[in-house]
Parts: structure tokens; sequence; C-alpha cells
């Protein structure tokens, strides 16, 4: 079986399934359904997903198993994270460096910072 088409041949918009049918008993299922962002991924990605989870994102084993540098399977896995749509590096949820995320923690262990401030601070809001 082939794997489902997301990009249309002719204009490049994203097609739509609206069809499941189950080849055992012939049931089908009409609608629109989301393929999810796997879907947009090549074969190649794929391949290189399948390493990295069964090596439990050790990127040490995946440089054994593929025989690559580490920054080539960086760079791999940055592809396969802007192929699903998202911008590698970028952690919504801490826009501060590690130094002063460690110094908000500590505040926040000494309790000269309440939760809701160091929350604040470590999503770069203003003080």
């Amino acid at each position: 079986m082939n794997p489902a088409l997301t990009q249309c041949p002719v204009c490049k918009d994203e097609l739509a399934i609206t069809r499941l049918q189950c080849e055992s008993c012939d049931t089908a299922i009409e609608g629109r359904f989301y393929a999810g962002h796997f879907a947009n991924l090549s074969p190649e990605h794929m391949e290189f997903i399948e390493v990295f989870v069964r090596s439990e994102g050790k990127i040490k084993r995946v440089e054994e198993e593929l025989s690559l540098s580490y920054p080539t399977i960086r760079n791999r896995l940055h592809d396969v994270i802007r192929a699903m749509g998202y911008e590698p590096g970028k952690d919504e949820s801490f826009d501060v460096d590690e130094e002063k995320r460690r110094t908000i923690l500590a505040e926040l262990d000494a309790g000269r910072i309440s939760a809701e401030d160091a929350m604040r601070a470590l999503n770069g809001e203003e003080e």
C-alpha cells in the first residue's frame, strides 16, 4: 500500500482525506480527516525517526547505528522538526538563558519570589 498524498500535485495545496475504508470488511467512513504532522514527512524522515525512537533519543546511539557525525544527526533532526511545521530550538515555555533560569529557580527555592513571579520571569515577561 502506498502512503497517502498530502499535497495536491496540481496546485500544491494540502489534500483533505475524505474517505477511510476497511480492507477486511469493506466498511467505509466518509468525512474530513486530519492526517497529522507525520503525514508531511518523507520516507527518509520516517526512517530517521524510527532509528531515533529505537535509540531512545540518545544521539550517540543514533550516530553509531547510522555511522554519521553528531552535526549530521542534529541537522537531520532539525529537518524532521521543520517538516513537521515547527522551528528547532524554540522552547516557548522558557525564553531565558540557562544561567538566568537557574537564578530564577534559586530565588523561588529561597522564597524570595513567588511561583507566579518565577513563571513570568521564565517566560521572559517584564516584571
